[in-house]
């Protein structure tokens, strides 16, 4: 028998996205958990940004139905807005706006201002959520994390290839 709290998983198209949510909510899953994105913008076949958004059916609390939405919105592309559906998306969508530079068409919060600034201090400049976003601290200065395989003065090197923290410059950006 399978578990009934396990996670289900489904790939949306983008062209589908409100209809798929609100046929979910009225099989039964009504309750909002989140939304977010991940940047795949460095995928060579389907660049874009994976929105994902997590609804729970609360009926039995015993044995909790889970499934995850997924689309992938080509790079650019705007996605229709959940707020029609479910209002608590309205923060996660502002969210998702300010972090990874989506747009939400029809996004509606009920204060009539659309999409803007949540999170972030006035004049921020870029989408620090992405992977193309250069954090100034790290080209400034050398990544404070654990060394890397095969830098210790105490390990022999790895042949492995020098990897960088996320964030941190190539080395001809900016000043140093």
């Amino acid at each position: 028998m399978s578990d009934p709290s396990a996670l289900t998983r489904a790939e949306v198209d983008p062209a589908d996205w409100v209809e798929t949510i609100a046929a979910a909510r009225s099989a039964g899953y009504t309750f909002f958990d989140w939304l977010t994105a991940v940047d795949q913008l460095d995928d060579e076949q389907a660049p874009g940004l994976d929105v994902v958004c997590h609804l729970m059916d609360g009926s039995t609390p015993t044995a909790l139905r889970r499934k995850l939405f997924r689309t992938r919105v080509p790079a650019g592309a705007h996605l229709a807005s959940l707020t029609s559906v479910f209002r608590g998306v309205a923060w996660h969508e502002r969210e998702t706006h300010e972090m990874f530079g989506l747009d939400f068409d029809g996004f509606d919060d009920g204060t009539g201002l659309g999409l803007r600034p949540l999170l972030l201090p006035d004049g921020f400049e870029g989408t620090p959520l992405r992977k193309s976003f250069v954090l100034a601290a790290r080209a400034s200065k050398p990544w404070p994390g654990a060394k890397e395989p095969g830098e210790s003065e105490h390990a022999k090197p790895t042949g492995r290839r020098r990897v960088s923290a996320p964030g941190v410059p190539d080395p001809e950006w900016g000043p140093r």
